[in-house]
Parts: structure tokens; C-alpha cells; sequence
């Protein structure tokens, strides 16, 4: 999805980056920050808290020269709840999902997010779930409350690896999201990222300019999950997201 730089355009790229896009980056990530708090503290309309988020995720995008190509938008309905769940390969896969997935979504996430500065804040009074995950009890606590929020018609965004791919493969999913929809029976909504760890894998300080592609497939029906066969629709997302992995 992304292809190799002349060295000497990549160090172009690099100081563009450090002298332009990062002082902006900066500023709109205050901005969208207070602007999210703001909106939620003054007007409490839980629609208009995902617009500053939108603008700041696709501003990221644009200010950083990786564009952003999104397959199977007729595959949902915004309007409706389900689980997306979303393979990890770098930052750049929460602006992607922020900037173009058109849905009203709560985020789990780790507890350690909580403490960036605006950010955090930012999320909390988004209504965003942190999720402790060195403790079974405050982590099943998170997802009790996610089964909460979820009844109000938003839907939920997890990463079922737990953390960003070291090399591009996908990892090995764990079982909370699918908890979930098996209380809850959702649909669950497998969503593929590609070139995410090309532009900035986990070791890389700097990003790179490219294209990212998103494939949301078709909903999984989860009327019949039970904590049985759980492990059958874990499979079964784990095999559609990676059939579109490149």
C-alpha cells in the first residue's frame, strides 16, 4: 500500500513533518479536545460530540499525506448497534476508524489513554470506556459498562488483538468483545485496515506518507453465540478480517 521513498524525498518528508504537520497536529488535538468537552458540558447532544473527532482524525490524514480509500460502506446501517471489530496495526487505524466510519461509536481502551493530556479528558466525557487489563475484575466492571452504553443504540469499537501487530500479521484475538455480543447479540462487524503498518509500524517514530484501505465486510449474525461456541465466531471473524489482509 505504500511505497518505498527516495531517501532523500523521505528526509523532505520528515522535516515537513517536524516544522508543519506536528505543530498542527498538536493544535488540533487541543482544539478538538475542548471542543468535545465543551460541546458535552454545554449542549449534552451526544450526536455533535463525534464531529470534532471526525475533523481532527481526517485533518491527521490530510496534514500527514496518507490518504484514505474505505470498501463496503453499504455493508451497514449508521443508524444501527454493532461491534466492529478492527485489526491493529498503528495509531493511524484509530484515525481512519474516527475520520471515515460512519457510526456512533463508543471506543474500549486502555485504561493508560486516560492520562494524555486532553485527550483522555476528552474521551471521558465522550463517553469512551477504559478498560483496566491488569486486573479480571475492573476489566469485566469496563465491559459491564460498555453492555450499558451500548443499549442507548451506540455501537462499540474494540481492536480484539489488544495491541498493534509487531510485524503486520494478525494476532491471535481474545474473548472480551465477543463476550459481548454474546450478551447483547449484536452483529458483529469485522473491519480490515491495510497499509496502516507500512505508514507507521510499532517501532518507527515518525510516520511516512501512503494509503490506507479499509474493508468493512458484511455483519456477522450472532443470534445463535452462546458461551459454547464462542470460539466458532472468534474464528470465523479472525478468518474474514485476514482474508482481506494484504
Amino acid at each position: 500500500m505504500t511505497k518505498r521513498l527516495n531517501p532523500i524525498l523521505y528526509t523532505i518528508y520528515i522535516i515537513y513533518v517536524v516544522i508543519i504537520a506536528l505543530p498542527i497536529i498538536a493544535t488540533a488535538t487541543i482544539l478538538a479536545a475542548i471542543i468535545t468537552i465543551a460541546v458535552i458540558y454545554f449542549v449534552k447532544d451526544k450526536r455533535w460530540t463525534y464531529y470534532p473527532g471526525l475533523i481532527w482524525a481526517r485533518l491527521i490524514c490530510a496534514t500527514t499525506l496518507v490518504k484514505v480509500k474505505i470498501k463496503g460502506k453499504n455493508n451497514y446501517n449508521p443508524k444501527k448497534s454493532y461491534i466492529f471489530l478492527c485489526n491493529h496495526q498503528s495509531i493511524y487505524d484509530v484515525f481512519v476508524i474516527y475520520g471515515w466510519l460512519n457510526s456512533r461509536f463508543k471506543w474500549i481502551m486502555k485504561q493508560e489513554l486516560r492520562k494524555i493530556p486532553f485527550v483522555g479528558a476528552a474521551c471521558a466525557a465522550a463517553g469512551h470506556i477504559f478498560i483496566n487489563r491488569e486486573s479480571a475484575i475492573k476489566a469485566n466492571k469496563s465491559i459491564q459498562l460498555a453492555m450499558e452504553k451500548l443499549k442507548d443504540g451506540a455501537s462499540v469499537v474494540l481492536f480484539p488483538e489488544g495491541s498493534r501487530t509487531h510485524n503486520g500479521k494478525l494476532n491471535t484475538f481474545k474473548r472480551g468483545a465477543f463476550f459481548i455480543a454474546c450478551d447483547l447479540k449484536l452483529p458483529i462487524v469485522p473491519i480490515t485496515i491495510n497499509g496502516a503498518y507500512n505508514i507507521m509500524p510499532h517501532n518507527k517514530i515518525f510516520m511516512r506518507p501512503g494509503k490506507i484501505e479499509v474493508t468493512i465486510h458484511q455483519p456477522i449474525d450472532v443470534s445463535n453465540i452462546n458461551r459454547e461456541n464462542i470460539q466458532q465466531y472468534i474464528t470465523l471473524t479472525h478468518n474474514t478480517i485476514n482474508s482481506a489482509l494484504q
